[in-house]
């Protein structure tokens, strides 16, 4: 039905449209006209689509951050092992010494007792470091400073959020144990080959990616 005017006539269709628009309140047509705004998109529904539309990272960046992250880890390790490697070189050196006073051939093993047990507190520095360096940081935001760095995260493939730090924390062991063995070579360039999510071996006994 057309509406009338305020003359009684037949409202035009500007007016008509204007009523249409008015929230429907029981205060009647006296009430203050809101003027109308377009919808503006909930910037935690962006938030939730960007996170659903990440990808596997470049091959590039993701050296990168693997490459500072190594760096520094290396030298927080490096700092806390010295003492370590230095009360082992002077027990071998003191073994030599003692080999050599004896004026007898006498093999002298650079492994003994209490070289591996220093060598076995070097490692325990590596996992604890790594933990707080890596695991911690990658389970409360997604990424260490490597990967802050480069602009990268580390999400779980599914739910595409930061991981938990169970998963975060095998994520590293995984690494740090393979790297140990020498495999982590292998590790790490799996990536390369890996479809669609570009995983390596750490990444796929997490159940992570790398997006960026």
């Amino acid at each position: 039905p057309v509406s009338s005017g305020a003359g009684g006539g037949a409202a035009s269709w500007a007016q008509q449209v204007h009523q249409l628009a008015q929230p429907m309140t029981p205060g009647g047509p006296d009430q203050p006209v809101v003027p109308w705004k377009p919808p503006v998109d909930d910037p935690f529904l962006q938030a939730a689509r960007a996170q659903a539309a990440a990808r596997p990272a470049g091959l590039a960046k993701r050296f990168v951050a693997r490459l500072i992250d190594s760096v520094v880890l290396g030298a927080l390790v490096g700092a806390a092992a010295l003492p370590l490697f230095s009360r082992a070189r002077t027990h071998i050196d003191a073994k030599i010494e003692a080999a050599e006073r004896s004026g007898e051939t006498v093999t002298v093993w650079l492994i003994d007792a209490t070289t591996a047990g220093y060598l076995g507190a070097a490692l325990v520095a590596l996992l604890v470091l790594g933990v707080l360096y890596e695991a911690l940081p990658t389970a409360k935001w997604g990424r260490t400073l490597g990967k802050k760095l480069c602009g990268l995260e580390v999400r779980d493939i599914e739910s595409h959020e930061a991981p938990g730090f169970g998963a975060a924390l095998r994520r590293w062991l995984v690494y740090g144990v393979l790297g140990v063995l020498v495999v982590g070579v292998v590790n790490v360039l799996w990536c390369l080959v890996d479809r669609p999510w570009r995983q390596c071996w750490h990444d796929k006994a997490a159940r992570t990616f790398v997006a960026g």
